[in-house]
């Protein structure tokens, strides 16, 4: 069973990415500070689902 640690940062982290990455200015553009830190976020979401939590590696 994972820690509850593990299930507080998978959602920290997986709003954090779901923000970043759909993040609109009013003019429609995407903000590239925020796309570069919504995939490092997402990078980080998937490292501790699939090591911590699911245990795949």
């Amino acid at each position: 069973m994972p820690a509850l640690i593990d299930i507080v940062f998978l959602v920290v982290t997986a709003a954090i990415a779901v923000h970043a990455v759909t993040y609109r200015d009013k003019q429609g553009k995407a903000d590239w500070v925020r796309l570069l830190f919504g995939c490092i976020a997402l990078v980080f979401f998937l490292r501790v689902l699939f090591v911590d939590v699911i245990g795949l590696v």
